[in-house]
């Protein structure tokens, strides 16, 4: 094997690790009950969002030095510091870190030990949380490397056995705006948002195996296409197993339930005690993993006056506190933060390849753009349906897209 090939599987293994967060899988499968025979348009736009954008990222932060500050800062180094700030918030206290830990009780623990309560659960989850983070153990990236493997594998018999011994029918549902529906289901994901902070982590590893930066874009397109086909196989076999749940599942049954039900139709009872098992620890790796990040980053920011042990301690009480909500209502107060950022987020990702042949100023007016029309569109009362695409999410766009023409014509190259 050529050592390219082998460097794109492993590098594209690391991939796939990075985007596959153990909560993640709580989304397909739901979404292809609600789409039932559509479920396959709703594949489409669920890995679109959820698989093409983190993907899109990294390639977009090679345009830099490979991270997400040096393609932020050509708009504005005192907005790159800002921006990154309020993806490190996301995507640690205030949702992704929270979602893992109730992740964790309502799939590993609630199911078989329901007298137990969730704040006992939870409190428990960051203690342990933070004695890893605190110790900066390797102990947890060890376990973390069989985990993925371990969890894939399941998986694996879980959609070949529904797949090939049909758990129901799917039956014909009536809905619109499918595909913008399954495009914003992707964001919860939040592995876009995760993909532009911890880009340097694959850029630096392609690096250290002697790449340079002209061969850097196809190494990691190779890996992509890696990363790619193991996240569309998983995503898109549990949607496709979602949607014949339509008859098994109640109309009220949350995102985790159906998760346990799948399991136990498919595998019987002890799927349920497997997949638990196997998700709650694989959240504690993901959260960890993001508490360190994030202590780290706020750290380095303030030139060390926000020391990392307060950092992981107050990143931990918000997360316990959010997490306390529960999956269902965590789900629900992310849609309108998320709906914030990924405008942004995306303009930055596309422009970030239009910097040599388009005016910076240019790029600056449809990131501002993207910014100012993500929030009017988020304000409760205030009705934009004038603007195209805004019923179905994405009244954004075209202002963005206006701007940076606009931007262009005004600022020459």
């Amino acid at each position: 094997m050529k050592k390219t090939t082998k460097d794109a599987i492993v590098i594209g293994f690391a991939l796939f690790s990075m985007f596959f967060g153990a909560g993640n899988l709580i989304f397909p499968g739901y979404l292809g009950m609600q789409l039932g025979s559509h479920f396959a348009i709703g594949m489409i736009g669920f890995l679109i969002t959820g698989v093409g954008l983190p993907l899109l990222a990294i390639l977009a932060c090679t345009r830099g030095d490979g991270t997400f500050e040096s393609i932020a800062e050509k708009i504005n180094k005192k907005f790159a510091i800002v921006f990154a700030s309020v993806l490190f918030l996301a995507i640690g206290p205030l949702l992704a870190v929270p979602r893992t830990a109730a992740t964790t009780f309502e799939i590993a623990v609630n199911p078989f030990f329901p007298k137990i309560p969730a704040v006992i659960v939870i409190l428990v989850y960051f203690s342990i949380n933070l004695y890893f983070v605190l110790k900066r153990s390797t102990i947890i990236d060890t376990i973390g490397k069989f985990l993925t493997p371990a969890l894939l594998l399941l998986l694996v018999v879980l959609i070949v056995k529904g797949i090939a011994m049909p758990i129901g029918n799917i039956n014909e549902i009536e809905t619109t705006n499918v595909f913008a529906t399954s495009l914003l289901e992707g964001y919860q994901t939040m592995d876009a948002i995760a993909a532009l902070l911890f880009a340097a982590i694959i850029t630096s590893s392609i690096k250290n195996k002697g790449y340079n930066k002209k061969e850097m874009s196809p190494m990691l397109i190779k890996s992509s296409i890696v990363a790619v086909i193991g996240l569309a196989f998983v995503y898109g076999g549990l949607m496709y197993i979602g949607a014949q749940t339509g008859d098994l599942a109640t109309k009220d049954i949350s995102k985790t339930g159906l998760l346990l039900l799948i399991s136990k139709n498919i595998l019987g009872h002890i799927g349920p005690v497997v997949i638990g098992i196997s998700m709650g620890l694989a959240c504690l790796s993901t959260s960890i993993g993001l508490i360190t990040a994030g202590s780290d980053f706020f750290e380095t920011i303030t030139n060390g006056r926000l020391k990392y042990k307060y950092n992981a301690i107050v990143i931990s009480i918000i997360s316990f506190g959010v997490a306390l909500l529960g999956v269902d209502k965590i789900i629900v107060f992310s849609a309108p933060i998320l709906n914030l950022l990924y405008p942004v987020s995306i303009t930055i990702m596309v422009t970030a390849f239009l910097t040599k042949s388009i005016n910076i100023n240019a790029i600056r007016l449809a990131v501002y753009t993207s910014l100012v029309f993500s929030i009017l569109l988020q304000i409760p009362g205030l009705n934009l349906s004038i603007l195209p695409l805004s019923t179905i999410g994405f009244g954004w766009v075209i202002p963005t897209i206006v701007a940076l023409i606009f931007g262009a014509i005004i600022y020459k190259k």
